[in-house]
C-alpha cells in the first residue's frame, strides 16, 4: 500500500506540474528559441541526453528549438593528439591554416553529429548543419592576431526558416564562411546571438557552467535590463568569461531578439525550468 500510495502521489504532482505549465506552453506555442549549447551539458552522455529530451518536449509543445553549439574542449583533445598547441588571446583560440581544418572537423563532424543522434535518440528529427551551409553565416576577420577567427558580417536564415517549418530541428556547428570562400571558427556564443537576432527570436538561451550574472557579493541577479548589464560591468561586477556572454545577449536584443537569458547548463530540465515554471531559471535579460 505504501509503494502504491508513493505512485499516485508522484502522479498527482506530475499532473499539478504540467497544468501549472499549460500558460507558459501557450504562451511560446510557434516562438523561435536559440539555445547555445555548451559548457558542462556538452560533457558527459546523461548531460547530453537530459538536454536532448528537453529539447524533443519543446519541439513537441510547438516551440522550434535551434541548437548552436561549442566544442572546445573536443578541439583541445584532437589538437593535442595531433601535436599541434593550442593558443588563446583574451580567451580566444588563435586559429592558423594548420589548426582550422581541425577545427571544422572537429565542430561540424562528431561534435556535431553526437547532438544530433542524442536528439534523435529522445524522439527528434534532428539535423546537423554548420554557418557553411546555404552560406547561413557569412564572415569576416574578427581580429588578425587570432587568425582565420571569424565574426558574422551577415547571416541568411532561409535555411533555418524552412526546418521550422517542418519537424526538423536544427543543429549548427559555430562555422563561417568569408565571401573569398575561407572558413571561419566563431565563437559559439557570437554564431547564437547573431542567428537569434536575424530569425528575430522569442529567446536566446545561453547555457553556461553558472548560476547566471551575480552582484560583486556573489547574489544571482534574476532580472536584468541592457543599461543594468552596462553597469555591472563597469563596476567590475561582469568580469572575465562571463563578459563576452553579457556583451552576446546586449547585441541579441539591440538586433531584435524580445529576451536573452544566462544560465547553467548543468540543472537539470534547465530549459523547461526557465521557460514553463513561475521562477524560471538564471538571469533574464531585456531591453
Amino acid at each position: 500500500m505504501a509503494e502504491l500510495k508513493t505512485n499516485v502521489t508522484d502522479s498527482v504532482s506530475a499532473a499539478r506540474t504540467l497544468a501549472q505549465a499549460l500558460p507558459y506552453i501557450q504562451r511560446y506555442d510557434g516562438a523561435t528559441i536559440v539555445i547555445k549549447l555548451g559548457g558542462h551539458a556538452m560533457s558527459d552522455d546523461t548531460a547530453m541526453a537530459n538536454f536532448a529530451q528537453d529539447i524533443v518536449l519543446m519541439k513537441q509543445c510547438n516551440l522550434n528549438p535551434i541548437i548552436v553549439h561549442g566544442g572546445g574542449p573536443a578541439i583541445n583533445n584532437f589538437l593535442e593528439k595531433v601535436q599541434i598547441k593550442s593558443k588563446f588571446i583574451d580567451g580566444k583560440r588563435v586559429t592558423d591554416s594548420e589548426s582550422i581544418p581541425i577545427v571544422e572537423m572537429v565542430l561540424s563532424g562528431s561534435v556535431n553529429k553526437n547532438i544530433v543522434s542524442a536528439i534523435n535518440k529522445k524522439g527528434g528529427k534532428a539535423i546537423g548543419l554548420s554557418g557553411k551551409d546555404a552560406d547561413l553565416m557569412i564572415c569576416e576577420p574578427d581580429n588578425p592576431k587570432l587568425g582565420f577567427v571569424g565574426k558574422p558580417s551577415k547571416i541568411n536564415p532561409e535555411i533555418l526558416k524552412s526546418f521550422l517549418a517542418s519537424d526538423f530541428i536544427p543543429v549548427v556547428a559555430p562555422i563561417g564562411i568569408g565571401k573569398d570562400g575561407q572558413t571561419y571558427n566563431v565563437n559559439a556564443d557570437t554564431a547564437a546571438g547573431a542567428i537569434a537576432s536575424a530569425l528575430l527570436a522569442d529567446r536566446l538561451l545561453l547555457l553556461t557552467d553558472v548560476d547566471g550574472v551575480k552582484n560583486k557579493e556573489g547574489n544571482l541577479l534574476t532580472k536584468l535590463s541592457i543599461s543594468d548589464l552596462k553597469e555591472l560591468i563597469a563596476d567590475g561586477s561582469i568580469i572575465k568569461g562571463m563578459i563576452p556572454k553579457t556583451q552576446t545577449a546586449i547585441k541579441a536584443l539591440q538586433g531584435g531578439v524580445r529576451a536573452a537569458v544566462i544560465l547553467d547548463g548543468r540543472a537539470q530540465n534547465a530549459c523547461l525550468l526557465e521557460l514553463f515554471t513561475d521562477y524560471g531559471s538564471g538571469t533574464l535579460i531585456r531591453k
